[in-house]
């Protein structure tokens, strides 16, 4: 165990990660902006991949990168790969690199390698480098309000499209209509409400916008709804009414999303109870669902809201341990919700299994090609996903595809991965069709991962769905046994989600549960990156199974508990030493995060606890124990005193209660939350995902709109910080 809490990884010693790459990606054809392109950044001086996504106007940004030479790779459905190498970033610059995209007419992956660039600044054909000096002499930006021009490079190279724009749509000064208007499901607000493109290869593109979802809306009932654009007289056809999956009927839940809820766990007297214990989970759906549902305009249902698939969105920065499967990290200080108690932050890291180390896997998508997956969104996210990840895989890995509609049939019979070209027209070709059978693809999507077992390696059947079934199985109780019996054979399940609107979450997250894999939902293309390309190895490879976390907690120490999520995790003291007991695996490098609210009886007391890790190998057989005492000095005497990951944690933990309405997060509001938020730190708070965190935060709190159902019993003012009002 560590003395302190983890910190974040630190660049090398003497790199200054302070530079930055910024530009615009334009259609070469259309001269518009192309948003939702993923752009990734590589260096010899950089860490791992830097992937960033471009916005509804086309920019992107990559900020906190060392000096070095960098390759950076656009990628976009339905245009051409393009490269551009040999780009050299000083530290502490500004460079600007603006990228024309070629569409590319035919299925085909075509890259193009760029040569050397110059670096575009303002519209000038010279390469520049940006420093202080060029600021101070160039870079004279006007006010837009009060006080004079200031002298900021980003504040002009950064503003949206406008009035004074360059070649690329950068403005100079101010914004003017369309370019400044909103982007509401990929279609701007001022885009004329008539015909699609009928001769675009994407169904929603030919689709006219009168048929496309114009903006969800929240009426002062609260009842959410979909609005659509008025057609043109000249529209035809007639438009027929919204389609059920984006419109939310009345009195019923928004988009009837298929939620299952497991309550909040109590706070615990140790006298009746001391020992916690729980089964671990790396799942994340329950994050990317939530943001899925804010970036719509809607509060996500409180039932959609799973506090440990928040906390284990992020990265902490964990250590390897160096001479044990699992590094343990903890650190506690005093919660900024509930007074008396102390905010406890566990952290358990799986070794890493570098990419070259990873084992040959077979991979079987299984591919729900119904009537409801037939929205960009969704089925179109499928494959847009799928060949992210034949790029990621080597000469060791055989894929295969299966769909399902009706019936099922074989689309790629097991082919080696060297196949680009076969696989991904095989993923080309698929369409929608037919209703929901799921038990025959999975059964065929099993059929196919037994008859090409990869000895030794992974063998994993990966389903595509909404998760909706109406033909065939319709209960996810129907086919626990069979996926049950195929992971204790081998061929474990992942399950993967996509689409708002008749999405079943509970069978989703319990197949995964059950196929001994991991549930995550795919919102958009950058999160289907980060699961498939940038945690590959993570998701496929299991380094230990049946993994089982307890905590005791000393009875001199500690009054009361209270575990803070896992509610559908949870274990009994007996089931901890029973290896007959399944429970959650994880993967290479994949961390655990729990976090305790816990009330101290006598903080001078040596300990305040024992975490106990109980796991099997990956091949099973018996369980083996880890055992760490917890001490008093690892509790800090504030939250600011606490290492930035931690304070993280809570945070990430913080916004999920509130979303969920616990009663326990009713102290803290969400300017509260924000300021926590804030006082995160740099360079911690600047991260992509932790900025993404703090827009989410803000979302939130101008759509809660939600009643206290406790106030009139429990006034805040004076709630119990120990106990719960009965409702009556």
């Amino acid at each position: 165990m560590t003395s302190a809490a983890p910190v974040l990884a630190q660049p090398d010693a003497g790199s200054v990660r302070n530079s930055v790459i910024i530009g615009t990606v334009i259609d070469t054809s259309t001269k518009k902006p192309l948003p939702d392109v993923v752009v990734t950044a590589t260096a010899p001086s950089l860490q791992g991949d830097q992937t960033v996504v471009t916005d509804a106007q086309g920019n992107y940004r990559i900020p906190q990168l060392p000096a070095g030479m960098y390759t950076l790779r656009f990628e976009k459905e339905a245009f051409k790969v393009y490269t551009r190498t040999d780009l050299q970033l000083l530290a502490s610059r500004t460079i600007r690199l603006n990228v024309e995209m070629l569409p590319e007419p035919f299925s085909r992956s075509v890259e193009i390698m760029g040569s050397p660039p110059t670096i575009d600044v303002g519209g000038t054909n010279h390469g520049v480098n940006v420093d202080q000096e060029f600021i101070r002499r160039i870079a004279v930006a006007r006010p837009v309000g009060k006080g004079g021009a200031t002298r900021n490079f980003e504040s002009l190279a950064e503003l949206p499209p406008g009035a004074r724009s360059d070649a690329y749509g950068v403005s100079i000064n101010g914004t003017s209509a369309p370019e400044g208007g909103y982007v509401i499901d990929g279609l701007s607000a001022s885009t004329r409400a008539g015909d699609g493109d009928p001769y675009s290869t994407n169904d929603r593109a030919r689709a006219p916008s009168w048929a496309l979802p114009y903006m969800h809306i929240v009426v002062p009932d609260g009842t959410p709804q979909t609005t659509y654009r008025a057609p043109t007289p000249s529209a035809v056809p007639t438009p027929q009414p919204a389609p059920e999956r984006t419109v939310a009927p009345q009195g019923q839940r928004f988009f009837d999303m298929y939620f299952k809820g497991y309550g909040v766990n109590p706070t615990v007297d140790t006298e009746e109870e001391r020992f916690s214990t729980f089964s671990v989970d790396t799942d994340t759906a329950s994050y990317s669902l939530t943001r899925a549902y804010l970036e719509r305009g809607a509060l996500p249902d409180e039932q959609a809201v799973r506090v440990e698939e928040f906390v284990n969105t992020f990265d902490y920065g964990y250590a390897n341990a160096s001479d044990a499967p699992f590094s343990v990290n903890v650190e506690g200080f005093p919660s900024p919700a509930r007074k008396g108690y102390q905010v406890v932050h566990i952290g358990v890291k799986a070794r890493d299994v570098s990419r070259a180390e990873r084992k040959p896997g077979h991979l079987v998508f299984v591919i729900d090609v119904s009537g409801s997956m037939n929205m960009e969104n969704r089925l179109g996210l499928v494959k847009r996903s799928l060949r992210l990840l034949v790029d990621a895989l080597d000469e060791r890995d055989w894929v295969s595809i299966v769909v399902y509609g009706s019936e099922a049939r074989q689309v790629l019979a097991p082919t080696n991965a060297t196949e680009k070209a076969d696989i991904l027209a095989a993923i080309d070709s698929v369409q929608s069709e037919g209703s929901t059978n799921a038990q025959a693809g999975m059964e065929l999507g099993y059929a196919l991962a037994a008859s090409h077992m990869v000895k030794g390696g992974i063998n994993r059947v990966i389903l595509c769905s909404d998760g909706v079934a109406n033909n065939g199985i319709t209960q996810a109780d129907g086919i626990w046994e069979r996926v049950k019996e195929r992971a204790a054979a081998g061929i474990t399940l992942s399950t993967v989600g996509f689409g708002m609107g008749n999405y079943n979450d509970e069978l989703m997250e319990r197949l995964a549960q059950v196929g001994e894999g991991n549930y995550a939902y795919v919102d958009k293309l950058e999160e289907a990156r980060r699961i498939f390309v940038q945690n590959l190895t993570g998701t496929l490879q299991v380094v230990a199974k049946d993994v089982k976390l307890q905590v005791e907690f000393d009875r001199k120490t500690v009054s009361r508990y209270r575990l803070i999520g896992y509610e559908n995790r949870l274990l009994t003291k007996q089931q901890f030493n029973d290896d007959r007991v399944d429970a959650g695996e994880v993967g290479a490098g994949h961390a655990v995060t729990a976090l305790y609210e816990v009330k101290l009886r006598d903080p001078s007391q040596t300990n305040f606890g024992t975490l106990r890790i109980r796991y099997k190998a990956p091949e099973g057989g018996s369980s083996r124990l880890i055992e760490k005492a917890m001490p008093v000095t690892l509790l800090r005497p504030a939250y600011e005193k606490a290492a930035s990951p931690t304070r993280l944690s809570y945070v990430a933990a913080a916004f999920a209660e509130k979303l969920r309405g616990s009663y326990w997060a009713r102290p803290l509001t969400y300017d509260a939350l924000v300021s926590l938020w804030q006082e995160l730190g740099t360079p911690l708070k600047t991260r992509q995902d932790v900025v993404e965190l703090g827009e989410l935060i803000q979302l939130a709190k101008k759509l809660d709109r939600r009643e206290d159902r406790f106030e009139s019993i429990s006034p805040v003012r004076t709630m119990d910080a120990d106990r719960v009002p009965t409702l009556k």
